[in-house]
């Protein structure tokens, strides 16, 4: 890449869930006087990462963030801001701010952090002898003391999603003092949870995780109350689920608990720490959509299903959620006592690899959809979560053709020609392989497509079979009219059957 200098310019970091379209390089050092002369210039050795960063119309997509010295371009003069030489552009996907004409209203000092517990509910809580032993660490900090930690007993906090964030999350709070916990995850406890999800043990596999979490907290804390949600959060119960909280903990792993989570606390007026992780990169930040941006104001629109990989399919390094999840924590008792400087208006991109840690600046959409001027969403009930994360609308697009786990096998047992496209990352394939399989990332296919023989069956293959759907529908955009198959439920639902015709695990 002639453009591409080595020590001088600016330098472009890509976050890892984008460097499946710039051959997982993760930075580049170029020469370009303004953000669409960057992309210009990754464009012209990675074609494919200009459909991804901009739409048709040559707009910022409202899943990719830009920030320039950890400042967003929306602030700017967008993809027209200037550059130059020694500046640092930041490119984040899955998250975005929003548009259209001056939307943005950035706070001109921050956010003055006040205690959210009231003074009568905090003054009742009394400290006994072994509460003060116990607690004495936070007794000692000027910042908390004793009215701080009276504070966190007084308080209540319900963490959703109780996987690898919200173990660490309630492990943390629980040895605080946090006096009520609630905890929602419909889920049972997997083994290849516990590489992660340290707060579960071998002998909790196959039980709900929050029995699991509940009993963590039990053994940590037993002066902690625990409350259970044993199911899934929907339209129809998080309303009241919230209600008795005063701290929201997002530590789910979809796009639609998300927005979900984020919709009811702003209509009620609650806070919500915020954590996502992926591979050895984390963001921590606080919504808050009464004294800041929310969710929506940063992510207005979640990115296509299966474009952006997740951390289940794509791995977790084990210290990562202790990391992440520990800040998150840490906002929570900022938000408690009224003390330290709270993530509102900010986002913390952690890259414990490489050891960065990057805090950018979060700007507030006065055309938010849900707290901005004027809002749309009144009411979760009002809204189809599935759809507008773009579940029901794929459902809806011309049907993806699947090969289930047994006939999958049977063709590869019979011999007959079949071509196999793996759409997986590198590390994924290190771990289990077809030896024959053409590996074909999915920004690369479009240009690719002359590799694959259209009077031949080809079988695509990735993790969970979501990624390996995606590639078939950017393959059919691009003009390919071969015989396309998606492997049903990837390789998770089908090693026990095909490996031992085709594949090895290493």
């Amino acid at each position: 890449m002639t453009d591409i200098a080595e020590n001088t310019g600016v330098t472009v970091l890509i976050a890892a869930t984008l460097r499946t379209f710039t051959d997982r390089i993760p930075e580049f050092t170029v020469e370009a006087g303004s953000v669409s002369e960057v992309i210009d210039i990754l464009s012209s050795e990675y074609p494919d990462i200009r459909k991804v960063l901009l739409d048709d119309d040559g707009n910022i997509r409202d899943f990719i963030n830009i920030y320039i010295n950890d400042r967003s371009i929306r602030e700017l003069k967008g993809l027209r801001s200037a550059l130059k030489s020694g500046d640092t552009l930041l490119l984040l996907p899955a998250m975005a701010g929003g548009s259209g004409e001056n939307p943005k209203i950035r706070p001109k000092e921050r956010i003055r952090n006040e205690s959210i517990i009231p003074d009568a509910r905090y003054k009742e809580i009394k400290l006994d002898d072994k509460q003060i032993s116990r607690y004495n660490n936070h007794l000692q900090l000027k910042d908390i003391s004793v009215k701080g930690q009276k504070r966190i007993m007084a308080s209540k906090v319900l963490i959703a999603g109780l996987g690898a964030l919200g173990g660490v999350v309630a492990q943390n709070l629980a040895a605080a003092g946090v006096g009520t916990i609630g905890i929602a995850d419909f889920d049972k406890v997997d083994l290849n949870n516990l590489q992660t999800q340290i707060i579960h043990s071998t002998r909790d596999v196959g039980r709900p995780k929050a029995a699991s979490v509940k009993d963590a907290i039990k053994r940590m804390n037993p002066l902690i109350n625990t409350v259970v949600h044993q199911e899934r959060l929907s339209a129809d119960n998080i309303s009241e689920i919230i209600s008795g909280y005063d701290i929201v903990v997002d530590a789910t792993d979809n796009y639609v608990s998300r927005y979900l989570i984020n919709d009811a606390c702003v209509l009620s007026g609650k806070p919500v720490v915020y954590g996502a992780m992926y591979q050895f990169e984390g963001l921590v930040s606080v919504f808050d959509g009464v004294k800041g941006p929310c969710f929506r104001c940063q992510f207005p629109s979640p990115p296509p299903e299966g474009l952006v990989p997740t951390c289940s399919s794509s791995g977790t390094e084990t210290p990562l959620p202790g990391t992440v999840g520990s800040l998150m924590a840490n906002e929570v008792i900022k938000l408690i006592t009224g003390k330290g400087e709270v993530l509102v208006g900010k986002i913390l991109a952690i890259d414990i690899w490489n050891l960065s840690f990057r805090k950018s600046d979060v700007i507030k959409d006065a055309g938010c959809a849900v707290c901005g001027k004027r809002p749309t969403v009144t009411s979760v009930e009002e809204i189809d979560y599935e759809d507008f994360c773009g579940l029901k609308r794929l459902d809806e697009e011309e049907p993806v053709e699947s090969l289930d786990p047994q006939e999958f096998a049977r063709r590869l047992a019979g011999g007959a020609p079949l071509t196999i496209i793996d759409v997986r990352e590198p590390h994924e394939r290190s771990i289990l392989r077809f030896p024959d399989a053409i590996y074909i990332p999915i920004g690369q296919l479009a240009r690719r497509q002359n590799e694959l023989d259209p009077e031949v069956d080809t079988v695509f293959i990735c993790k969970e079979g979501k990624r390996s759907a995606f590639a078939i529908r950017t393959l059919r955009e691009a003009g390919y009219t071969g015989p396309c198959y998606n492997l049903k439920g990837g390789l998770d639902a089908s090693a026990e059957i095909v490996l031992p015709n085709e594949g090895a695990w290493l």
